[in-house]
């Protein structure tokens, strides 16, 4: 009976918070660059010579290893802090070896002058299972996106997040504090000049809830979830010989609304809001990638957060005696990717995520989550990598005090493929 029914929103808004996104990968393949508004000032004779090109390409990829403790079953071959137990073998026993091939991946790009500049589309998938396929390996969309100057539409990276801050590591999900969701939006990039660019995006809305303590209330049972508005992203992002620096915002609008109100009342609304400052930078043959997020209620852009929107008790009025409240949270990512020479490669780094709870939220909520990794990696040749992989995660409690961690050894083995069709 509180604006828990914010969590009844978020039930029923989960199902679009995550929906064809956040889901990571290594090395996540680059949205193509939006054409410059010179390409339509081409040479008409160069011009002529061009041809339409189609790139097929993609992997194939084992992860195999052994986890020492225990996780959520649906996510057994990735380490997500928010999916270690909340209490002592909520998921059985410890110990278990797993294997797959989910992160395996299909795309196929096209490139095509035009009187405007080069059309390029990009169609990919993989394999690993989300929402109602998680834990399965199905195909799964990636990016449906298009672009033809300074316009792009359909799904891709969201301008709130900077892919290259994803590290050389083999484990899927990848750095929990790092901004990752590829989202549905239409996008604007109104300047670019080589790798620097600015650019601004209406983004498919969506968030998640949390009844708290009163998640069983039938008072919640009526409250639903809106989005009036899309979510506005954008960012500005510096590129020089040293690596990048990119600075990007978010904002965002959140209603529920209670269809039946009787003795209470829990209609409401939030603004979500977040800034996000990352980089690489070169250390000769090597590279930093760093990220630094915070914000409030951006949980869904988050690689591996809780929900959005937490209950704030409010007792002290009868008629709303709960609120939902948008729950802060910070973003830490810090790794370093070591390029040996030509055939052997490493990766160390740190990831951090803390939430903000809201007073109302259970104990057992997620407060804090930690991830870190390092390997070792040995490529044969350009299009081929294997090695093994350690990794180590760590969950924390809202208030209860509970703790849990994981340590998994994996290894990895990745055969990538490619063919070029058409072109000059």
């Amino acid at each position: 009976m509180k604006k828990t029914l914010l969590a009844a929103l978020l039930l029923a808004v989960a199902p679009l918070a995550r929906a064809g996104s956040s889901d990571a990968g290594p090395s996540p393949e680059p949205t193509p660059t939006p054409a410059p508004a010179a390409a339509a000032a081409q040479d008409p004779a160069a011009k002529a010579e061009e041809k339409p090109r189609l790139d097929i390409y993609g992997f194939a990829m084992l992860d195999t290893g052994y986890q020492t403790k225990q996780n959520d079953p649906n996510w057994y071959d990735v380490l997500r802090p928010t999916k270690l137990p909340a209490y002592t073998d909520e998921y059985g026993k410890d110990g278990h070896w797993f294997a797959g091939v989910r992160q395996s991946r299909f795309g196929v790009k096209s490139f095509a002058p035009t009187g405007l500049g080069e059309l390029k589309t990009i169609f990919e998938f993989e394999l690993f299972g989300t929402g109602v396929d998680a834990g399965q390996t199905t195909f799964r969309l990636r990016h449906a996106w298009g672009e033809l100057g300074q316009i792009g539409a359909g799904q891709t990276w969201s301008p709130f997040m900077d892919p290259d801050v994803f590290p050389n590591s083999v484990e899927y999900w990848g750095p929990n504090g790092m901004v990752f969701f590829r989202n549905v939006q239409l996008r604007w990039t109104p300047w670019q000049k080589g790798d620097s660019n600015f650019m601004v995006a209406l983004e498919r809305p969506g968030a998640s809830a949390d009844g708290g303590i009163y998640a069983d209330r039938v008072e919640l049972q009526n409250v639903k979830a809106r989005f009036p508005l899309p979510d506005f992203s954008a960012h500005f992002r510096y590129a020089q010989g040293w690596g990048h620096v990119q600075l990007a915002g978010i904002l965002r609008s959140m209603k529920w609304d209670d269809l039946n109100p009787g003795t209470f009342d829990l209609t409401g609304s939030a603004t979500g809001w977040g800034l996000n400052l990352s980089s690489n930078i070169k250390l000769q043959k090597h590279v930093a990638r760093l990220q630094v997020v915070y914000g409030d209620g951006i949980e869904n852009y988050m690689n591996d957060a809780p929900v959005d929107v937490g209950v704030q008790n409010n007792l002290s009025n009868p008629r709303t005696p709960v609120v939902g409240k948008t729950l802060p949270v910070l973003g830490v990512v810090a790794f370093l990717d070591l390029n040996w020479d030509a055939k052997w490669t490493s990766t160390v780094g740190y990831s951090l995520v803390k939430i903000t709870n809201s007073d109302a939220q259970n104990p057992s909520d997620f407060r804090r989550g930690q991830y870190a990794l390092a390997n070792v990696l040995y490529h044969p040749t350009p299009d081929v990598f294997l090695g093994p992989e350690v990794q180590w995660g760590k969950r924390e409690n809202y208030t209860d005090g509970f703790t849990s961690d994981d340590f998994r050894i994996q290894f990895s083995a990745k055969y990538n493929f490619k063919l070029s069709l058409g072109g000059k």
